[in-house]
C-alpha cells in the first residue's frame, strides 16, 4: 500500500486529496490565486473542471520538487521529458483554470518542503535552485504557449463544423516549429471536442526526420551567399542591408538591473529570397531559405557573438504566417535571415516585396548582450592581473562567454579570483556603457584601447567603453583613461549599464594551445544559479567536517572510515561536475583532500595498531599449530602489503617448512590482498605463483611471482572466504 493511500486510511479519508498530505497544499492554491477553495468534485460534478486543477497543480509540483531535488532536470529526452510535460501540464492548469499568475508554481515549493521535509530531507537542500528551475522553465514555455496556442485555436475556428478530426501535420508543425507539445496539443483538442489524426501527426514527423537527415552541409550552402550571388546582387544594385536597427533599443530605468531591454518596432521589405544556389520570387510553407531585407534589427553572427534568433511576420497578413529565424549570417554587408516560414495555411507564401514586421528573441538577445559586455570586462580584468594579454578567440552565447588569450603560464586560483573580483567590481560601480562610431585614425590615437590582433576594422569603427565617454577619450587620446577603463573596437550589441549584468562567475582556465589560455564565464541567472549552488555545496562541506571530526573524536578506533570516504568521495564528485566558481570549486576540493588526509591519518594509526594485534596472533597460533604444513588464514592489518609481509615472515620464522597463503581487506579503499610463501623443499610439488593464481579470478585481480613467493591483489573483497577455502583445498591436493 502506498504512502498516500495508507495516510487516508488512517485518516479515515475516502481519498487521497483529503488527506493532510494535500489539504496544506490546496490552501496555499486558494490562497494564492482567490479561486474557489477546494471542493473534493470530481466527474461531471466538477463542471468547471477548478477540483480537477487543484488535484493536478497539487500532485504535479510535489512530484517536480522531490525529482529536481534528487537532481532530475526537465529536457527534450528520457526521464527529462517526463518532468518536462508534468511541468508543463501543472503551467496550463494553474495559468487557465485557476488563473493564476506567472511564476506562481515555485511559490508552492516552499509549502511542499515544509510538508515533506522530515521524510525528504534532500528537498531541505536547496528549494531556490528547485524554484529557478521551475520559473525558468515556465518563462520558455508560456513564449512557447502563446504563440503555439494562438496558431493551435485559428485552426480549429477555421474546421468545418462537422469535422472532428484536427490535421495531424499542423499538429507536428505546432510542436516542430514552436516546441508546441504535442500531448497539449491533444488534450486542447479533446476540450473542443476533437481528435487529433495521430497517422497523419506520425506520417509528418518521419518525412521531417527524412528530410532532416536529408539537410546537411550541402543544404546550408546552397542557401549562403557566395561570390556568385554577390556580383549579382551588386549588378542589381541592391544596397547592403541597414542593420542600424540592431543597435535601436533601451532599458527602462538603466540604472537599476531591474527591467527590461526592449527594441524599437521595426518594418522592413523582403528584397531577395535565397534558397538551392538561386534567387526566388517566393517561398512556401516549410521550405528552408535565406531571405534578404532592406534593414534588420537582427545581430548577424560576427564578431565572436553569435547570432540572434526570432521570427517576422507579414504586415496584415490574415493568415497569420510566421518566419521562423533560427540563422542570421552576413556577407559582402547583405545580411540572410535563414529560416522557413510556418502557417495554419499549407499554401501560404512569402514573397520578394512583402513588407513585414521584425519581432527578435529579445530575452536571448538580453542574455547575449551580457555575456558580450562581460567579455570586454574580462579582457580588461585579465590585464589588469596578468599584464599584457592579447585575444585569440571569443564566443559569445546567451548561456555563456568564453574567452581566449596569450599566456605562457596556467593562472593561479588567487589570479582567477582576482580577476573574478575585478569583474564583479565594474558591474557594482553602475558604469554607463558608451558606445560611438568614430574615425579609425582617430580611434587608433587613444592609448590603452583594446583590439584583436591582426584583425581588419572598417572607417569609421565603432568604440565600446564601459564607464568612459567616448569623446572624453578622444579630446585627451594619450591620457591614462583608456587603462583605467574597458575601451576597445566592436561592432556587437552591448548593455546600456555595467550594472545589469548583476552576477559574474569564471567557471574555468585551461589551456587550448601553447600559451593560449581559455576562460569561460557566464552573468546574470546563470551566475546566480552557480553561486546558489556553490552556497549549497559549501555548506554540505563544512557539514561533512563537523561530521568527520565529530566521527573521529567520539570514537577513533572504531570510527566508519569506509562510509566517511565514501561521503568525500561523491561530495568531491558532485563538486567536479557542478558549474560553479573556479576558485571555489578548487577551495571545496582543498577541503576535502584535507579531510581526506584526516581520515588517512586516522587509517594508518589504526593500521599500527591492527600489525601490533596480527603479530600477538601469530605467536598464539605458532604455539598452537607448531606442526602445521599448511596455513592459509587472514590476518586483520587493513590490507597493508608491509604488514601482512610482516606477519608472513614471522611465521616462517616459527614454521620454516609449512607453505603459507595470508589474507588481508582494506576496506577503506575496498581491495583483497594476498601473499603466498612456499619453502624451497615445497615448490616441486606447490608454487607460490601458482597456487595464487588459482584466486585471480575470484578475488578480481591480477597476480605473480616466483616458486617461492607470490602475491595478489582483488577487488573483490566479499570473495574472502572463498578465496580461503580454494586455497586450502588446492594446496592440500598438491601437498597430499
Amino acid at each position: 500500500m502506498g504512502f498516500e493511500r495508507l495516510t487516508s486510511v488512517i485518516q479515515d479519508k475516502h481519498s487521497n486529496y483529503d488527506t493532510d498530505i494535500f489539504l496544506p497544499i490546496f490552501d496555499a492554491i486558494n490562497k494564492g490565486t482567490g479561486i474557489r477553495p477546494y471542493e473534493g468534485k470530481v466527474g461531471a460534478e466538477d463542471v468547471d473542471k477548478i477540483d480537477m486543477a487543484y488535484r493536478v497543480v497539487a500532485d504535479h509540483i510535489r512530484t517536480l520538487v522531490i525529482s529536481i531535488s534528487d537532481g532530475g532536470r526537465p529536457d527534450n529526452i528520457g526521464r527529462g521529458y517526463v518532468l518536462r510535460r508534468i511541468l508543463r501540464r501543472a503551467i496550463r492548469f494553474s495559468i487557465k483554470k485557476l488563473n493564476a499568475k506567472a511564476g506562481f508554481l515555485a511559490d508552492l515549493v516552499d509549502v511542499v518542503v515544509d510538508l515533506l521535509g522530515d521524510a525528504f530531507p534532500e528537498v531541505k537542500k536547496d528549494p531556490q535552485y528547485v524554484k529557478d528551475i521551475i520559473n525558468e522553465e515556465e518563462t520558455q514555455f508560456l513564449k512557447t504557449l502563446s504563440r503555439g496556442q494562438k496558431l493551435l485555436e485559428k485552426t480549429i475556428s477555421q474546421l468545418e463544423k462537422d469535422v472532428r478530426i484536427f490535421p495531424g501535420e499542423i499538429a507536428w508543425r505546432l510542436y516542430d516549429t514552436y516546441g508546441f507539445p504535442f500531448d497539449l496539443t491533444q488534450l486542447m483538442c479533446e476540450e473542443a471536442g476533437l481528435t487529433v489524426d495521430k497517422d497523419k501527426y506520425e506520417q509528418a514527423k518521419q518525412e521531417s526526420i527524412l528530410k532532416s537527415q536529408n539537410t546537411n552541409q550541402n543544404t546550408t550552402e546552397s542557401i549562403m551567399l557566395d561570390v556568385h550571388a554577390l556580383d549579382e546582387l551588386k549588378r542589381k544594385l541592391f544596397l547592403p542591408t541597414n542593420d542600424a536597427p540592431k543597435y535601436d533599443y533601451s532599458f527602462e530605468t538603466e540604472n537599476s538591473s531591474k527591467g527590461e531591454y526592449k527594441l524599437r518596432p521595426c518594418r522592413a521589405t523582403i528584397k531577395a529570397i535565397r534558397a538551392d544556389k538561386q534567387f526566388l520570387n517566393e517561398i512556401p510553407v516549410g521550405q528552408e531559405c535565406g531571405i534578404l531585407l532592406d534593414q534588420t534589427s537582427f545581430y548577424a553572427e560576427q564578431g565572436g557573438q553569435i547570432n540572434d534568433e526570432g521570427f517576422f511576420t507579414k504586415v496584415n497578413d490574415e493568415e497569420e504566417c510566421e518566419f521562423v529565424v533560427n540563422n542570421v549570417q552576413i556577407r559582402g554587408g547583405y545580411i540572410l535571415h535563414i529560416g522557413s516560414l510556418s502557417c495554419v495555411n499549407k499554401n501560404a507564401t512569402l514573397k520578394v516585396g512583402d513588407e513585414i514586421e521584425l519581432f527578435v528573441d529579445t530575452e536571448r538577445r538580453r542574455s547575449i548582450m551580457n555575456n558580450h559586455t562581460a567579455t570586454h570586462v574580462l579582457n580588461f580584468g585579465l590585464r589588469k592581473v596578468l599584464g599584457e594579454v592579447d585575444q585569440r578567440g571569443s564566443l559569445v552565447a546567451p548561456d555563456r562567454l568564453r574567452f581566449d588569450f596569450t599566456h605562457k603560464a596556467a593562472l593561479k586560483v588567487d589570479q582567477v579570483k582576482q580577476v573574478e573580483d575585478i569583474c564583479q567590481q565594474i558591474i557594482n560601480k553602475n558604469l554607463t556603457v558608451y558606445a560611438k562610431e568614430t574615425p579609425l585614425a582617430v580611434a587608433k590615437a587613444i592609448q590603452g584601447l583594446r583590439a584583436v590582433f591582426d584583425e581588419t576594422y572598417p572607417d569609421p569603427v565603432r568604440v565600446v567603453s564601459v564607464g568612459m565617454p567616448i569623446e572624453d577619450l578622444i579630446s585627451d587620446p594619450n591620457g591614462p583613461n583608456a587603462f583605467d577603463y574597458s575601451v576597445e573596437f566592436c561592432g556587437g550589441t552591448h548593455l546600456k549599464n555595467s550594472q545589469h549584468m548583476e552576477k559574474y562567475v569564471i567557471l574555468s582556465e585551461e589551456a587550448i594551445a601553447k600559451g593560449i589560455r581559455r576562460i569561460i564565464a557566464v552573468t546574470g541567472a546563470e551566475a546566480f544559479r552557480a553561486h546558489k549552488k556553490a552556497d549549497q555545496l559549501e555548506k554540505e562541506v563544512i557539514q561533512l567536517r563537523e561530521k568527520v571530526q565529530k566521527e573521529i573524536e567520539k570514537n577513533k578506533e572504531n570510527t566508519n572510515l569506509i562510509a566517511l570516504n565514501k561521503e568525500i568521495y561523491n561530495l568531491n564528485e558532485c563538486i567536479n561536475q557542478s558549474q560553479i566558481s573556479y576558485w571555489r570549486k578548487d577551495k571545496f576540493r582543498s577541503d576535502l583532500e584535507k579531510l581526506r588526509k584526516n581520515i588517512l591519518d586516522l587509517d594508518k594509526a589504526n593500521k599500527t595498531k591492527l600489525l601490533a594485534s596480527s603479530l600477538d596472533e601469530v605467536k598464539e597460533f605458532v604455539k598452537e599449530n607448531c606442526d602445521a604444513k599448511i596455513v592459509v588464514r587472514e590476518f586483520k592489518v587493513g590490507g597493508e602489503s608491509k604488514s601482512l609481509n610482516e606477519v608472513l615472515k614471522n611465521i616462517r620464522q616459527s614454521l620454516p617448512e609449512s607453505s603459507i597463503m595470508l589474507f588481508s581487506i582494506d576496506e577503506l579503499n575496498e581491495k583483497l590482498l594476498c601473499l603466498s610463501s612456499v619453502p624451497e623443499s615445497k615448490k616441486a610439488v606447490l608454487k607460490a605463483n601458482e597456487w595464487i593464481n588459482q584466486l585471480s579470478q575470484i578475488a578480481n585481480g591480477k597476480g605473480g611471482g616466483k616458486d617461492t613467493q607470490a602475491q595478489l591483489s582483488g577487488s573483490n573483497i566479499s570473495s574472502l572466504n572463498e578465496c580461503i577455502d580454494i586455497a586450502l583445498k588446492f594446496a592440500q591436493m598438491k601437498i597430499n
